[in-house]
């Protein structure tokens, strides 16, 4: 079986994952125009678009995904998964509507549309990663100035933004990543000095973690909401003691410091291999028809 890793780069993450393919499986990255080419019946796909660099949509390759799985090739992370994992708005509703706990979000049409609810809150892009343009509103002050810096962005224009209530700061999260419905790696993000948002991409850093069953119970089912054959779930602990999902990300990168048990990559490849010669949802309809 060959299983191709549909993405525009060749990143860590996919470059290990193909050379963790398990025996019998070849695994290779794949260009999304180069995909309808290369897969075959026996075949399968693993979805890794990305968002753009500037977070105002997912990389092209979505049309190409979407034909693969009409022509029988099994596609992991297909896209109604990117689309749930990287539209936040969609994820938003998709984590309500399997009641995992997640943040009141709501839209926000675009500059000069009025305020949703009252702060505090978090303004975000819709599509949006590394932390970019993501701030904090206190008050009626801040929300002012945070609208008015944003307002001329290309991606606020075209699609708005997220209003989402604000989950008290710790300053580290948890980010849980989950293939094929198990967990197969966490890692803590602990906040750079000054700064409240923990990503690398600003200055956070990683700690390892063995995360509690009450966290991989929850990233589980935000997974399984989102219909995600590969996912890294973000969490963050509340004031209670519990957990709530942040966000998800469709294309997660991740590093051997993820690893628990076992190694990290190799425990991805096996479950994704494993994933991709079952029977789909859309092969089933076809084989009852």
């Amino acid at each position: 079986m060959h299983l191709a890793v549909i993405a525009h780069r060749e990143t860590e993450t996919n470059l290990r994952l193909v050379e963790a393919a398990p025996r019998g499986v070849e695994m290779s990255i794949v260009c999304p125009a180069e995909s309808l080419n290369l897969l075959r019946s026996g075949d399968a796909a693993l979805g890794r678009l990305d968002v753009l660099p500037t977070v105002d949509g997912i990389e092209s390759g979505t049309w190409e995904l979407a034909r693969l799985a009409a022509e029988g090739v099994p596609v992991l992370n297909g896209l109604g998964t990117l689309l749930a994992t990287h539209d936040k708005l969609q994820t938003s509703r998709i984590l309500v509507a399997g009641g995992v706990p997640h943040p009141q979000t709501a839209h926000l049409a675009g500059p000069g549309a009025p305020l949703p609810y009252e702060p505090p809150f978090v303004i975000k892009p819709r599509f949006g990663s590394w932390g970019r343009d993501v701030v904090i509103c206190r008050d009626h002050a801040d929300a002012k100035v945070e609208l008015e810096r944003l307002a001329n962005r290309s991606w606020f224009k075209r699609q708005g933004a997220l209003i989402q209530e604000l989950i008290p700061p710790p300053g580290r999260d948890l980010r849980i990543v989950v293939a094929a419905g198990a967990v197969i790696g966490a890692i803590q993000r602990i906040a750079a000095p000054g700064e409240w948002r923990t990503n690398v991409a600003l200055g956070g850093v990683r700690r390892p973690v063995s995360p509690p069953q009450a966290a991989r119970e929850l990233a589980l089912a935000a997974a399984a909401a989102a219909e995600g054959d590969l996912v890294g779930i973000d969490l963050l602990p509340t004031p209670d003691g519990g957990w709530v999902v942040l966000e998800l990300n469709g294309a997660v990168e991740f590093t051997d410091e993820y690893s628990l048990d076992r190694d990290v990559f190799a425990l991805a490849s096996e479950a994704l291999a494993a994933a991709a010669s079952l029977p789909r949802p859309e092969e089933e309809v076809a084989a009852l028809a």
